[in-house]
């Protein structure tokens, strides 16, 4: 069970179109990316990486994109996560909170 923080909460609507990749990595950690268009058109994106036990290890969004798709921002969004995850995830050794 993810424990969601305010950074989540804060750009949540699920009102608006977007687009979600969920993954538990092998070491537990899960990630979750979300992809949206604004009421404007405008390329939106939410990172969040969580320990096994659903904690935060990071939250943040992305207010604008520019220059992105949809389907580009949630690859990079991917590529970030995982990169966190494999910094501050159970395989690292370590937890962290803030980055």
């Amino acid at each position: 069970m993810r424990i969601r923080g305010d950074v989540f909460w804060t750009w949540a609507d699920p009102t608006l179109h977007h687009r979600t990749h969920d993954e538990t990595l092998g070491d537990g950690t899960f990630i979750d990316v979300q992809v949206r268009l604004s009421r404007t058109g405008i390329t939106q994106m939410f990172i969040g990486v969580y320990a096994p036990a659903g904690m935060a290890l990071l939250e943040e969004s992305f207010e604008s994109r520019p220059g992105e798709s949809m389907t580009t921002a949630l690859a990079w969004g991917v590529a970030r996560a995982k990169q966190v995850a494999r910094d501050c995830g159970p395989a690292a050794g370590r937890f962290s909170h803030e980055m």
